[in-house]
């Protein structure tokens, strides 16, 4: 079974384009031989009429989309949600640790996630991203708190979509690493990929399929003599790419099991609770539809043990 979700586009190219070329333009997360599949099923139409995948567009062509995507099987949870904020076309959601945020593969992979939260607090969520991420705008790893975008409708999806392409949305984390940091700001730029020979970590050394990663940094404060608090944004979003980026140049977060210090984190656990790695997502900036928006997401308590007064302002600047 099947439902659709009509999405419209007004065509203004500055030169006449196929029409895949141009839809795999706007939709980035979308693949150009997924797009001509979905006209040769007569999914996409122009100005009311079906055609072949060759086909140029002109100014003032209107297109319609029709996605077709498997019923949803998923199902809603009641699981608790941090809402920092919502309105019509989106959400802002403030992520607790250890929940992933779309289903993986697995037999249990599909329960507990995120995504099943969402479908039980607001139902009806962009499909634009498939069935198994609907209304998932990015993500956070599994272990990483703090804010995250939801889109509820499709025309919300697109214009977010585009946003994340060009880097017009500003994701700012905070992270605690091991060691005391000397720079007060730095930045990173390097290739990031697959470790060839562990799947299941990135690796800026001979990555596989390697992509461009970049990172700033500015230091905060000095914890305990042994630790630094960061503010980090970042630049592109690549798969682990802050914890990657900085375990590379030897300040790994503190509670990465994956890429941190094994003795500090098992130190780390016994002083302090801490089971999971030092990092959230504590701020968003972006304009859509024309509105400037700003949020900042309340530090989760496991990572505020690390502060006397359990309140980090504090130590922000």
């Amino acid at each position: 079974m099947y439902q659709t979700s009509l999405f419209s586009v007004f065509v203004d190219p500055r030169e006449t384009r196929r029409i895949d070329t141009f839809l795999a333009g706007l939709f980035p997360h979308i693949s150009r031989s997924y797009i001509q599949k979905m006209i040769e099923e007569q999914c996409i139409t122009c100005n009311g009429q079906t055609f072949a995948k060759n086909k140029k567009i002109y100014r003032k062509d209107v297109i319609e989309i029709r996605w077709k995507v498997e019923k949803m099987y998923i199902e809603s949870e009641n699981i608790p949600l941090d809402i920092v904020f919502e309105n019509d076309d989106f959400a802002v959601i403030n992520k607790d640790p250890g929940i992933n945020t779309h289903p993986t593969p697995g037999e249990h992979g599909k329960t507990g996630t995120l995504v099943n939260a969402l479908l039980h607090h607001f139902g009806s969520l962009s499909v634009i991203n498939g069935v198994e991420r609907p209304g998932i705008v990015h993500r956070l790893d599994k272990d990483t708190s703090g804010l995250i975008l939801i889109a509820k409708n499709d025309r919300t999806m697109h214009a977010l979509q585009k946003k994340i392409a060009k880097r017009t949305i500003k994701k700012l984390y905070l992270a605690l690493v091991v060691g005391i940091v000397p720079e007060e700001k730095w930045y990173i730029e390097s290739y990031i990929g697959r470790d060839p020979n562990d799947r299941m970590r990135m690796t800026v050394k001979n990555p596989v399929n390697p992509k461009l990663a970049k990172t700033e940094f500015r230091k905060l404060s000095e914890i305990d003599g042994k630790y630094t608090l960061l503010e980090v944004n970042l630049l592109t979003g690549r798969t682990h790419q802050i914890r990657v980026h900085l375990a590379s140049i030897g300040f790994p977060i503190v509670g990465d099991e994956t890429y941190g210090n094994t003795k500090v984190n098992r130190t780390a656990q016994e002083s302090h609770g801490l089971t999971r790695q030092w990092l959230h997502a504590f701020r968003l900036e972006f304009i859509l539809f024309d509105v400037r928006y700003s949020f900042m997401g309340k530090v989760k308590d496991d990572l505020l043990a690390f502060f006397p007064e359990r309140d980090i302002s504090l130590y922000l600047r």
